[in-house]
Formats: structure tokens, sequence, C-alpha cells
């Protein structure tokens, strides 16, 4: 039998405190302001990243989604400070409103998602993106149309997610810009399986890890992040009206270059909330093992889980978690 200790945090049900966390640091932009202002100032701290023809990669949820992230700041920001941006979407894997293209584009209309180009990139064809030093696959199919972009800004509505544990940066991408019908399938089903949502927990945690590692080395240094804590169901956006109500407190905005940093910054701050407040997230985020989506990505070395709070609201002053969610305001149930 062997001796050798597990690697902390490779049980995606188990949370690794900061203090028994190593290695270098990375930067988080954090704001309370959840506004268009607000999300206009924590852009402004990472947006010299973007260059070229941008993508806005966003989940625009399915029709009339209550919990996704405000049309009109998506619309503010994007008018303002990238006029010439596209959202970018790919189809669902399971059937409902944006499992067609055509589906996909009323869904859109029907969400107010109609001011800037939206690109569903798989409407006409896949491409394959390299995954490097992965343990499930040497390749992710993604919608055809993500190599037409020179960067790409992660647009993300942190949340609950039924299969994930949470959504985050890292389920964005890694979900989001995969096929509908192959590399999500990749993602989510064993081949030959009648059940199409037969991977979990840790095997699932890494295979959409995995996917998302493809995204963020296909654009390097031309990727950044942002994550909105706002109406944080345990439910993942693709459920729509069906998703369950609302009982996290909001927090604010988090912007980092840093996928890594920026998952674990939005997760450390859902921990440092007062148990009542924090308690069906967190069931959520564990019972699912959703703490592999970290632990994974350090050990492909996308990131860092240590970082610094900068309080964007406070002369860009370092803040603890703790003075971060001191002030949330309690959901009533």
């Amino acid at each position: 039998m062997s001796n050798q200790k597990p690697i902390p945090g490779t049980n995606g049900n188990h949370y690794v405190p900061y203090n028994e966390r190593s290695g270098k640091e990375s930067i988080v932009y954090f704001t309370r302001d959840l506004s268009a202002k607000g999300l206009l100032k924590v852009y402004n701290r990472i947006q010299e990243h973007l260059n070229g023809k941008v993508a806005v990669k966003l989940h625009t949820g399915e029709q009339h989604g209550p919990n996704i992230i405000p049309r009109p700041w998506v619309e503010e920001l994007i008018k303002t400070q990238l006029p010439d941006a596209t959202i970018v979407e790919t189809n669902t894997y399971y059937e409902g409103d944006r499992y067609t293209t055509d589906q996909h584009l009323e869904t859109l209309k029907v969400n107010g998602w109609t001011f800037c180009p939206v690109d569903i990139m798989d409407a006409n064809g896949t491409v394959d993106l390299p995954v490097k030093d992965g343990k499930w696959f040497d390749h992710m199919t993604m919608g055809k149309n993500i190599v037409n972009y020179d960067s790409m800004l992660v647009l993300t509505h942190f949340k609950g997610h039924t299969q994930g544990g949470f959504g985050g940066s890292n389920k964005n991408i890694g979900i989001g810009c995969a096929d509908g019908r192959i590399g999500k399938a990749m993602i989510h089903t064993t081949p030959g399986s009648d059940d199409m949502w037969d991977i979990a927990k840790e095997e699932f945690m890494e295979r959409m890890t995995e996917s998302a590692k493809a995204v963020v080395d296909h654009f390097g240094d031309q990727i950044v992040f942002i994550n909105v804590m706002r109406n944080m169901s345990v439910s993942c956006d693709c459920e729509g009206t069906a998703a369950a109500p609302v009982v996290t407190p909001n927090v604010g905005i988090l912007a980092s270059l840093d996928i890594l940093a920026i998952d674990q910054a939005s997760v450390d701050l859902i921990y440092a909330m007062k148990e009542e407040d924090h308690h069906d997230l967190v069931e959520r985020i564990e019972t699912r093992h959703g703490l592999r989506q970290l632990s994974y990505m350090k050990e492909l070395h996308m990131g860092n889980d240590r970082y610094l709070l900068i309080d964007v609201d406070h002369d860009d002053q370092q803040i603890s978690l703790e003075d971060a969610v001191k002030d949330v305001v309690p959901f009533t149930k």
C-alpha cells in the first residue's frame, strides 16, 4: 500500500482553507457595486489585455431566466468600452430553448440580446482545440467560430449548478465554448451510454476543466475574467424560470487575469459568509464535488489559488474575505 498522502483538495467535497494553500498570488479586483457602473469599474482594471476582434463569452440564458446578468449592464459595457465586440455562445446539449440555432436565435431576441452581434459559434460547424497535458482529452471540440477572435472577455454570472456544484468562469468557457453535439457530449457522456449525464463528480469536473484549459491556452494572455456574484441560486441559468429560489446574499463583482484565482475567490467569498447565509450554496457545491474544479485547475497550471483581493471601491486597497462579506444583506426565504 502506498504511503503517499493525497493531494490537498483532490476530493471535490473538501474545502481547502486559504492558509493551507501554497504557491504564488494573483490579483483579483473586487467591487460591491452591483450595477453597470460597478461592472465598468472592474472591467477597467483588466481591459488592456483585450485587443483585435473581441469575443464576450456570456451565458445569455433560457427564455425569461430571472437571474442572468442584467442586460442593461452588458449593453452599457459593450456600447461604451467594446463597441466592436461580439457576444459568443454555443447551442445546448439538452433539448430546450437553445438546442438548435433557430431556437437559440429566438431566445436571444426574447431575452433582449439584440444590441450587438451574437455569434452562435457552432451554428456552422466545429473546430478541435488542443488540450495540453490532459487526463481525459488531447483535444476538445469547440464551436468553429471561436478561432475568428483575437481575445475573449469571459463575463460570468457566478451561481450554483445542478451537476457542477457551481458555475464560474471555468464552467462558462469549459461547457459554454464546447459545441452542442460533440464537445458537450465528450464532457458529459461516456461513449455508448444511454444516460447523457452519466459522468459526474470528480471526473466531470476534470473533463470540464480540460475543456476550459483548451480555451485559455488558445487565447493566451488575451483572455480576461469577470464574475458577477448576484442572484446566486443553487441552479444554473440553463434552468431558466425553473431555477431554485435565490437564498444566498449578493456579494459584488470580481475581475482577474487568472481563471483559477477568480473562481477560487468567488468560492472563498461564499465560504466566508455566515453559515445560515451560505448553507444552501455550499451544500450544492460539496454534494456535487464542485471544488474539484479548483484543485484540477491548479494541477493543470491554469492559475493560482492564492490571490490578493483588491477593493476598487476604496483606492485599490487589499481587503480580507471577511470584510468583503461583512455587510451582505441576507435574502429572506
